[in-house]
């Protein structure tokens, strides 16, 4: 029997943008880039995603360079990938701020096999995204980051969602991290009509960043706004 594991490893194993892009920009693969990626990421699907169950979905932006851009495993540094779910990635070592967040808040909820019980996270646009800035250097981008840079990867990221949403998600009610982010999705909502209702949280590199002081305040709006989806 083919669990949700195994759709979502398939997913990410086929994965390749071939669109194009603005100069200045470039799409990362983790998969292809390091085979460790792959090897780690199945681990953490088999163990936490190994069966049918039906999940609310949390929509992040696009991977960073330092979280899923390099463990494959959204809003997951390789950190929180060895601390909270035992899975040791030998060829990296990253550190990723949203990733502090959302583990902290996954540790409030009750635990990371409670809440992937519940929750599948992802983001429209699944691979990282650079940009190129002065002197050379390559950043993290956001696919909204440049008008031009959104029109071209709109339609993979509206079939993105639409084959995140055939992994057996339940589209009633979709969890948008980010207000900017919010914007985008609900274009590409009105779009596709992919989900029948939006509820949005802040980022949380955004709260880790400027919300520090008040970032207890903000894990218990997560937990108050996803626990009301599940009872």
């Amino acid at each position: 029997m083919t669990t949700f594991a195994d759709k979502v490893i398939d997913f990410n194993r086929n994965l390749h943008y071939t669109g194009k892009l603005p100069d200045g920009f470039r799409v990362l693969n983790p998969y292809l880039d390091n085979p460790e990626t792959m090897e780690v990421m199945g681990q953490f699907y088999h163990k936490y995603y190994n069966d049918n169950r039906q999940r609310k979905f949390i929509i992040g932006i696009n991977p960073s360079r330092h979280g899923a851009g390099v463990t494959g495993v959204p809003f997951t540094d390789t950190k929180r990938l060895e601390k909270v779910c035992g899975i040791k990635m030998e060829s990296a070592y990253t550190h990723e701020v949203s990733s502090v967040f959302m583990y902290d808040m996954i540790t409030a909820w009750g635990g990371a096999r409670s809440f992937y019980k519940n929750f599948y996270i992802n983001s429209p646009f699944p691979l990282a995204i650079i940009r190129r800035a002065n002197e050379g250097k390559w950043l993290n981008a956001n696919y909204y980051d440049d008008p031009k840079l959104f029109e071209m990867v709109k339609p993979f990221m509206i079939a993105s969602l639409e084959k995140h949403i055939s992994l057996g998600l339940d589209t009633s009610e979709v969890f948008i991290l980010g207000k900017k982010n919010a914007t985008f999705i609900n274009q590409l909502n009105a779009t596709a009509g992919l989900f029948s209702k939006a509820t949005v949280l802040e980022h949380p590199r955004y709260i880790e960043q400027y919300k520090s002081k008040e970032k207890q305040l903000y894990i218990d709006k997560y937990i108050l706004e996803l626990g009301k989806s599940i009872n």
